[in-house]
């Protein structure tokens, strides 16, 4: 019988790559682009030691890609630092401050964008919310108010955003492998994330007449803010059998994103990718 990888001391671990890093150059993949950063700030989990989340990576990435870019969040100084980081770098930004949850800030947040950029041919939805483990902690008022952010706020962006979008442009939704998996013991946060499999599809049919296509990305295990938090309370998150040997980076999921928002990967819709090292199929 073969010895378990994590017990052996050669157990390989991926290295990160420049990409990993967020150290790669741009290469114009996005030139000309204007590109909406729904959830592009991040929260703090501890500000002297946080990596970077994969909002502002997806954000940052996007820019220096070539694209003008709107970055909201619910937390205007976040956004305003994601702006920051972009502008340092000689990149076009600017922030928006958004609640997902109101109908009212989101089809003002769409326009905003639409208008300062000139159009408007890329969305990211990096929304997300988490909630208390099993079924009986959460009350049905919490429940409702984690779907209204995990889908119902996906839901308004979409239905605010398409009618403003260019004819081709590109709709990307961030899942999680907690869609595919019961592994967070948060049955809210897997099946509001599991949700968004049927928006995203419902929203690359209803584009597909002006060739906007909508795409999925599910971000394994990711050493982000949101996830150390999310980890704070479960010493093993992270610790178990990850068959890279460590967790992604931000920058790692925003290459995906990334890829779906480009014209390399014109030709694909309604389709979704996992970066988690393959822990979500073996």
């Amino acid at each position: 019988m073969s010895e378990n990888s994590e017990t052996r001391p050669d157990r390989y671990v991926r290295p990160p790559s420049a990409e990993s890093l967020g150290e790669a150059p741009g290469r114009g993949r996005l030139e000309g682009r204007r590109i909406l950063i729904v959830g592009g700030g991040q929260r703090v989990f501890d500000a002297a030691t946080d990596p970077i989340g994969n909002g502002r990576a997806m954000s940052i990435l996007c820019a220096r890609e070539g694209a003008k870019v709107a970055v909201a969040d619910l937390n205007r100084t976040s956004a305003e630092h994601t702006v920051k980081r972009i502008t340092d770098e000689v990149g076009e930004a600017f922030a928006i401050a958004a609640d997902v949850t109101s109908e009212t800030d989101v089809v003002r947040m769409v326009d905003e964008a639409h208008r300062a950029m000139g159009g408007l041919d890329g969305m990211v939805l990096n929304i997300g919310t988490f909630g208390k483990v099993g079924l009986d902690a959460v009350s049905p008022e919490e429940w409702n108010g984690i779907y209204d952010v995990n889908v119902r706020g996906p839901m308004l962006c979409c239905r605010a955003g398409l009618p403003k979008f260019d004819n081709g442009g590109a709709i990307v939704f961030i899942s999680s492998i907690a869609a595919l998996k019961a592994g967070s013991q948060m049955a809210v946060y897997d099946s509001s994330k599991a949700a968004l499999g049927g928006l995203m599809r419902n929203i690359a049919h209803l584009g597909s007449r002006r060739g906007i296509r909508a795409n999925l990305v599910y971000p394994g295990l990711v050493d982000t803010p949101n996830g150390r938090e999310a980890g704070a309370g479960r010493a093993s998150r992270g610790k178990g059998h990850v068959p890279f040997g460590r967790q992604a980076t931000a920058w790692e999921i925003a290459y995906a994103v990334l890829f779906f928002l480009s014209d390399e990967s014109v030709y694909v819709t309604a389709q979704t990718l996992a970066v988690d090292s393959g822990l979500s199929g073996m």
